[in-house]
């Protein structure tokens, strides 16, 4: 399957068995894992080794000896020194197909129990997607962090962002250039609808005077000094400067309908709702809804919104884990999006011990979502699951499981 060099030389010649989730190719020599970014299953190629642990080395390439059907030339220039994207030199399709094996190896592993014969798959462009990123700067170059690094590569295009984003960050770049510049700033965050833009200071070694934001919204077209109304599924959404929402423009309203698919019954309970994208819609379909968040700015923005839609919901501020301990009452639907770290043993406790007759979790990290899923079984069921591509170029991947009491 492998032929290696000397087994003390850096350099190794190797066959990709396949992908495995974080981006890198995996591939095995004398006992040992290699994992190398930029390459696709199949191939064959000569790495370097750059990290050795017990077992495990990781490389970069030096060559694609045997390059697959499926790899195409990177759309931007800065694929590969840049650690934004993963897959650019894999054909789109091919990606969706090696995330779907990904999930299912992962489910596998990971959970000890097998996916759907049957996952959905919903997707969109592959490019000019992201409506929201963040850029570092390092008192000289503003962009994102290097493959691997902390260090800043400065870039001058990033074809997965949507057009006003790059106008913003361009906007941005010039003025990097300008001695009045702040030079202590370290992480910006921009986020847009399309047509206004909302900028955020994520990290900063001093604090960021007033006029630095009143020179922004000279320069960078559509800057507003407050909150943003996102359009989605039907609603708009106020997300305030520390909320989070969707990063895909083209898959909101897909995951809302995926996510809400289940919806039934007289009560339900959205859980990490944030300014809540779920929990309006979900309001629509079933009476009685209770809408969970943490997070004071998000939770703020999800009673302003529901009030100025009419929406009729109980906005709870509290960590799921703790209104489901302090909440004994079942929902009959239960929708949980919770963050990567998933839904946790406390949580997932609560559920079994609460039964509510449907249960769906949208999960943006595979290993979690199948921890979470093992969990349940038994108890539940798992009727069906999606795997929406929310984030192409990447390994990222977001999955919905819809789930019943068994």
């Amino acid at each position: 399957m492998i032929e290696t060099t000397e087994t003390n030389s850096p350099y190794r010649a190797v066959t990709v068995e396949k992908l495995v989730y974080g981006g890198d190719a995996l591939a095995r020599d004398n006992g040992q894992v290699i994992l190398t970014p930029f390459l696709l299953p199949g191939e064959s190629a000569r790495v370097r080794v750059v990290e050795q642990k017990p077992q495990l080395l990781k490389a970069r390439v030096e060559e694609v000896l045997a390059p697959s059907a499926h790899r195409v030339a990177p759309r931007c220039p800065h694929f590969g020194p840049c650690g934004g994207c993963h897959y650019q030199h894999a054909a789109y399709e091919y990606q969706l197909e090696q995330k779907l094996a990904i999930l299912r190896e992962v489910f596998s592993r990971v959970g000890k129990f097998e996916a759907p014969a049957e996952i959905e798959v919903l997707s969109g462009s592959p490019f000019g997607y992201r409506n929201r990123a963040q850029f570092h700067f390092d008192g000289r170059n503003i962009g994102y962090h290097e493959a691997g690094s902390r260090s800043v590569l400065a870039i001058h295009d990033c074809p997965i962002s949507s057009p006003k984003l790059l106008e913003a960050y361009a906007a941005l770049r010039l003025m990097s250039n300008d001695s009045r510049f702040p030079r202590f700033l370290r992480t910006l965050e921009l986020f847009t609808n399309e047509a206004d833009v909302q900028l955020n200071v994520l990290s900063s070694a001093q604090p960021v005077a007033k006029r630095f934001f009143d020179w922004c919204a000279r320069e960078i077209p559509g800057l507003l000094s407050g909150a943003l109304t996102y359009p989605a599924a039907g609603f708009e959404f106020r997300v305030s400067h520390d909320a989070f929402f969707q990063v895909n423009r083209f898959l909101i309203d897909a995951l809302v309908e995926a996510a809400l698919r289940d919806a039934e019954g007289e009560s339900a309970l959205d859980l990490y709702s944030g300014a809540g994208l779920f929990s309006l819609p979900l309001a629509r379909r079933v009476p009685k809804v209770t809408a969970v968040e943490s997070g004071a700015a998000a939770w703020r923005d999800l009673k302003f919104n529901a009030e100025r839609a009419g929406v009729v919901l109980d906005a709870r501020q509290a960590s799921a884990e703790h209104f489901l301990a302090a909440n004994q009452a079942s929902a009959d639907f239960v929708l949980a999006d919770p963050p990567r770290a998933g839904l946790g043993k406390h949580a997932v406790q609560r559920l079994l011990e609460a039964r509510p007759r449907r249960l769906t979790i949208v999960s943006c990290d595979p290993a979690t979502l199948a921890r979470d899923l093992a969990a349940l079984r038994g108890v539940y069921s798992l009727d069906s699951l999606t795997m929406i591509d929310l984030f192409p170029q990447t390994f990222h991947l977001e999955a919905v499981a819809r789930l019943r009491l068994a």
